[in-house]
């Protein structure tokens, strides 16, 4: 399966030119690394409108990963998160708990993460190291949950027959 992603970074300062994209080349550094192909690069100015409306354009018709860098914490102008809630369609908070356990910071992000169609979105701070770190805390499942949103591979652990109750899988032993 080949694993797409794309990368918005929400930041005024890099829309308007005056700073560099540093966190969304870390992510598309640390994916690529990761095995997925860049499928799109955004920026965007802070604000909730348009966070909504890149992330409808960059999850349309998509089937990935899309990770969104920046807006995530407690300035006046953070409003990624407020953003991303007005596209996804069901919230995956394990993903979002997961990633604010990576750092003691974590307990000031106000990221969240959550599907549309086939697509995971995930929001990430700003900062290159901060981005790079949430990513990193949550990168093994991702596969997994991207094969699920599309409609594939049920079973992960092998060996077991669409037939079987499902009463035989043990929930609790696995170990991810």
């Amino acid at each position: 399966m080949s694993r797409d992603a794309k990368i918005l970074t929400v930041s005024d300062s890099v829309a308007a030119g005056l700073a560099d994209d540093r966190s969304g080349a870390a992510l598309a550094q640390l994916l690529e690394a990761q095995g997925f192909r860049i499928a799109d690069r955004a920026v965007v100015a802070d604000g909730t409108q348009a966070v909504a409306s890149a992330l409808r354009r960059l999850t349309e018709g998509f089937s990935g990963l899309v990770v969104t860098t920046g807006g995530t914490g407690f300035g006046p102008r953070d409003v990624t998160p407020e953003g991303t809630r007005l596209v996804i369609q069901r919230e995956a908070p394990g993903i979002a708990e997961a990633m604010r356990l990576a750092n003691p910071l974590g307990r000031l992000s106000r990221a969240i993460a959550g599907t549309v169609d086939q697509c995971l979105v995930v929001n990430t701070p700003g900062s290159p190291a901060g981005a790079v770190e949430a990513i990193q805390a949550v990168i093994d499942v991702v596969p997994h949950a991207l094969e699920l949103l599309a409609g594939r591979n049920p079973h992960p652990h092998g060996g077991r027959s669409s037939a079987e109750p499902s009463t035989q899988h043990h929930h609790g032993d696995h170990h991810h």
